[in-house]
């Protein structure tokens, strides 16, 4: 794990440095994880993708603000997540249309026909979109990218306790609605994590 962050933090130096190479080598490291947090945040790939994308812009015209004292990997998740929350803020603005307007036979098999996406994995992806992204990303950091609670309280700017916390109230809402799920229930209401009580 050493090595990977003196390599890192060589590759940050020299894109400080303006090396066009070492950037390239930078987004090959990190490309496919930020876009796999990005889609697990907003559910939808080519937004995760297009935020990718701005995520990787940041990082090489605020190369110069990064400082070696915490990993390069929490200061790019940062980025990405503050993207992710803006995109989420914006697109709440922008979604006016009722669903009471959208005609009924449109209503029901909304979800692309993948043979992949088994009930369960859609299942998931419901339960998981409808926390709201307090408690989102913490539990996607730390269950699907496998972070430390540590690293996660650097990557939101919050304490460990309060990390702690959130990933303990994100799994047991994902276990309410699971529960929900298997019965037939919706699993799109649950007032404290989707609104961001704390």
């Amino acid at each position: 794990m050493k090595q990977v962050r003196m390599d890192e933090q060589e590759l940050m130096a020299r894109v400080q440095a303006g090396d066009e190479e070492a950037f390239s080598g930078l987004v090959g490291l990190y490309k496919d994880r930020i876009v796999n947090y990005l889609y697990h945040f907003t559910g939808d790939y080519q937004k995760a993708v297009d935020l990718s994308q701005e995520t990787f812009i940041r990082v090489y015209f605020k190369a110069d603000k990064y400082r070696p004292i915490a990993p390069l990997s929490s200061w790019i998740y940062s980025i990405a997540g503050n993207l992710a929350r803006s995109e989420l803020k914006r697109s709440k603005r922008r979604a006016a249309v009722s669903l009471d307007d959208i005609p009924n036979e449109w209503q029901a098999g909304t979800y692309s026909e993948d043979p992949d996406d088994t009930g369960l994995v859609r299942n998931i992806r419901e339960a998981l979109n409808s926390l709201h992204p307090r408690y989102r990303i913490p539990i996607i950091l730390k269950d699907i990218e496998g972070f430390s609670q540590e690293e996660i309280a650097e990557i939101i700017h919050r304490p460990v306790g309060t990390v702690k916390a959130r990933i303990s109230r994100a799994r047991s809402a994902l276990k309410r609605k699971l529960q929900k799920a298997v019965s037939g229930e919706s699993i799109l209401k649950d007032h404290e994590v989707q609104n961001g009580s704390s």
